[in-house]
């Protein structure tokens, strides 16, 4: 697996469903403490829902970390539907919060479940999707005067600048695709007249242009 989908941006959704309230938070996240700081904050600054549940899944596929949680809500009523959805939509690397005022009448299981799930879904549709891939690092070494142009040169035939260093000379850190790492060292030679020898860093995801 070497591409996975995450949030594009973070967003809130809130729908009402006899009265009830339920405002989903959409967060990207990188590890499970972070997942877990935004529920605790949510906690805190709706201090007067009954109820705050959550799912979370980290880590690109096939085997990323996922959690849930019903917060009071019965079984798998809340934070198993709010988990579907997120699977169903190829996520990862996010935490959805469903923040709930009770409104005065029960909902029943299936009503709970078709309201946490959609919350979810509309929050979703705020946020929007964009891919993660895993690049291949690079690093090259290139003199100060050139580095504007061969940075910009790259950029516009869609090589992913993770970084620059500035020191003696400027250190470009570059993501590739695999399948594109032999077509990026023929780029890197005509654009230095064959000076830049780029040099292996290992592997990382990185948000796709």
């Amino acid at each position: 697996m070497t591409r996975y989908l995450t949030l594009a941006r973070d967003a809130e959704a809130e729908i009402e469903v006899k009265r009830s309230r339920f405002l989903c938070t959409l967060r990207r996240v990188e590890d499970e403490a972070a997942a877990r700081a935004v529920v605790e904050r949510l906690r805190k600054e709706h201090w007067d829902a009954r109820h705050h549940c959550s799912a979370f899944v980290l880590g690109p596929p096939p085997v990323p970390v996922e959690r849930s949680s019903d917060d009071g809500e019965p079984a798998g009523t809340a934070g198993a539907p709010m988990l579907e959805v997120l699977r169903g939509h190829g996520l990862s690397d996010v935490v959805a919060v469903v923040t709930r005022w009770f409104g005065g009448t029960l909902l029943g299981a299936g009503g709970l479940v078709r309201a946490y799930g959609d919350a979810v879904r509309a929050a979703l549709e705020e946020a929007g999707t964009l891919p993660r891939e895993l690049r291949r690092e690079l690093v090259v070494e290139v003199g100060h005067a050139e580095a504007g142009r061969v940075e910009t040169e790259l950029r516009s035939r869609g090589v992913v600048v993770l970084d620059a260093a500035y020191g003696s000379g400027v250190e470009l850190r570059l993501g590739v695709a695999p399948a594109e790492e032999e077509r990026l060292h023929a780029v890197l030679a005509e654009l230095t007249h064959g000076a830049a020898e780029p040099r292996s860093a290992g592997e990382r995801w990185v948000d796709a242009p």
